[in-house]
């Protein structure tokens, strides 16, 4: 028996030997290298002195890295929430919807998700383009001036936004109709004949039942949202970049446009700390999830 053990270990390691080495050579090798360029003045490509906590102790004072953190505390409560909440609505919508009818609208909807940013953003660019985009004449056609979406610093989060929920909304919408399906439609049933409002049915039924989703939902978001960099960085070409920083976008001209490879680390391991301490969060979200829908 104990042979036996000993063989079933061996062959579970070999097993997941490929994934252990892609694993350390893929993520955890150039972790444990970016904390430890993080200490140091290095440039992008090159070694560098240690300077200590030098790079640390130099971003409460650092503007650019205030608005950088700001902008993307603004961007996060722009897209998770009502992200979340809309998918959630054209999911409920969806699945009211029967045979191809159903199909063609979802396929509507999970369209945009599969397009590449460059895509994305060359639509909307066109939409909202001072000159000549659709959203410019529609301005006109109701009476009111235009706006300089993309170059406006009041704008240009919130339209950044929407043109991501746009984006991204796809896949929360196949996460929330797997979990309306799996709902047992005997509940809904019962409370038909219990001449149960829809109101009341989705706050005492859909609504706990799908609990669990949405905090996957919401928790995905979350963490997608706060390494924000493509949709910023495109939207932001012509205008003022430095109105527009993100973390991720902040890490990109610390490291690619100033050569300052040892701050922009630091700033990498700021941010990596406060995705794990969510991702934390998410894992005790997901445990509440659990407990409630039992």
């Amino acid at each position: 028996m104990l042979k036996n053990k000993n063989n079933e270990a061996l062959v579970a390691l070999v097993l997941i030997a490929p994934f252990l080495a892609i694993y350390g050579l893929v993520f955890a090798y150039p972790t444990i290298k970016m904390f430890m360029l993080s200490f140091t003045d290095a440039p992008l490509i090159g070694a560098g002195e240690w300077v200590g906590s030098e790079n640390y102790e130099r971003l409460p004072r650092d503007r650019r890295f205030h608005t950088a953190a700001w902008n993307t505390f603004y961007f996060i409560v722009l897209t998770v929430i009502p992200g979340t909440l809309i998918a959630m609505a054209i999911a409920l919508g969806v699945s009211r919807l029967k045979g191809w009818l159903q199909s063609v609208m979802l396929a509507m909807f999970f369209l945009p998700y599969i397009l590449p940013v460059s895509v994305v953003y060359l639509i909307w660019d066109w939409t909202l383009n001072f000159q000549f985009g659709i959203a410019m004449h529609v301005l006109d056609w109701i009476g009111l001036e235009r706006v300089p979406v993309t170059k406006s610093t009041e704008w240009f989060m919130p339209a950044v936004a929407v043109v991501t929920i746009w984006w991204t909304a796809g896949f929360s919408i196949l996460l929330f109709l797997a979990g309306i399906r799996a709902i047992p439609q005997e509940i809904y049933e019962a409370a038909s004949l219990d001449n149960a409002s829809r109101y009341s049915t989705f706050r005492r039924i859909t609504w706990p039942l799908l609990w669990p989703v949405t905090a996957l939902v919401f928790t995905i978001q979350l963490i997608s949202q706060m390494k924000i960099f493509d949709q910023v960085y495109l939207f932001s070409q012509g205008g003022r970049p430095n109105d527009n920083l993100v973390m991720v976008y902040y890490v990109f001209q610390r490291a690619f446009q100033s050569n300052q490879g040892g701050r922009a680390a630091a700033v990498a391991v700021v941010l990596f700390v406060i995705v794990i301490i969510v991702s934390v969060m998410n894992f005790q979200l997901t445990r509440l999830s659990g407990a409630r829908g039992k």
